[in-house]
């Protein structure tokens, strides 16, 4: 039986609060009892979240960081410990995607979106162990994507980032947890954020924009698994019988893909 989440008595960082799932998960947070640094670039934002929390009776303050910059993690990090004492939760949830075909994704971009994505979420990681361990206790959760377990044309450099997110994850689950230390990846299939433009679903097939979920569903399924002590959840969790049909019927899973995806592409051939 898992003990239950000391949620009044944590200290937890959440990079990417400034809008979407970062900044639900962070008001979670915060009403249940933990105190919240939010950590992303727009300060005015951060802000005003923290605003809202306090108002609402929570605990959370602004941190000004890129979290594709290593320094400024660093320090965010530093200040978050030197003002509270150590960090218990760390939440990465900060990264961006884009619907562009790899052939035509400027390198640039590729760069900083494995920056972001990928090296952002070991930026805070590594910043963060070091509070966890002497704690003897710390939960990390890794927020990747339904991407980052079923490869998706049109994103395929977003889904790169996110397997690699998901495969750190799955490793450092079995490393950490001797630590008194659990990691928790969550694979979200598309969520009604600020990145979800009319121009993104003019990419996608039309019905695909009527399964899209709130940033609302993803924070209660993640409280709800770190509760349990999941080590990765998918939401929604029909989504999960996908990566069956994955493994035992691979040539059936790609034909399906290509069948819904493809047709939605405008500039394959160009």
């Amino acid at each position: 039986m898992t003990r239950p989440i000391p949620f009044r008595e944590l200290v937890a960082v959440v990079t990417g609060a400034s809008s979407g799932i970062g900044a639900q998960i962070a008001r979670d947070l915060a009403a249940r009892g933990t105190r919240v640094a939010l950590l992303a670039r727009r300060v005015d934002r951060l802000e005003a979240l923290a605003a809202d929390i306090e108002r609402a009776g929570g605990h959370a303050f602004p941190v000004a960081g890129d979290v594709a910059d290593r320094a400024a993690v660093e320090a965010a990090f530093g200040h978050v410990t030197d003002r509270h004492g150590g960090i218990d939760v760390l939440v990465n949830a900060a990264g961006y995607g884009r619907h562009v075909l790899f052939k035509d994704h400027p390198v640039d971009d590729i760069e900083r979106m494995m920056r972001t994505n990928w090296l952002g979420t070991v930026y805070a990681m590594k910043a963060a162990l070091p509070s966890m361990r002497a704690r003897g206790r710390g939960w990390i959760v890794n927020i990747a994507s339904i991407a980052g377990r079923l490869a998706q044309p049109d994103e395929a450099v977003y889904s790169a980032t996110k397997f690699a997110v998901a495969g750190l994850s799955e490793a450092l689950a079995y490393e950490l947890e001797p630590l008194g230390i659990r990691v928790l990846a969550v694979f979200p299939g598309l969520v009604r954020t600020e990145m979800i433009t009319p121009a993104v679903l003019a990419r996608m097939p039309e019905r695909v924009g009527t399964t899209a979920i709130e940033p609302a569903e993803v924070s209660r399924t993640v409280l709800g698994a770190l509760e349990r002590s999941r080590s990765e959840v998918t939401v929604p969790g029909w989504m999960a019988m996908t990566y069956a049909v994955r493994a035992l019927c691979p040539r059936l899973y790609r034909r399906m893909t290509a069948r819904v995806r493809m047709p939605a592409i405008p500039d394959l051939t160009s």
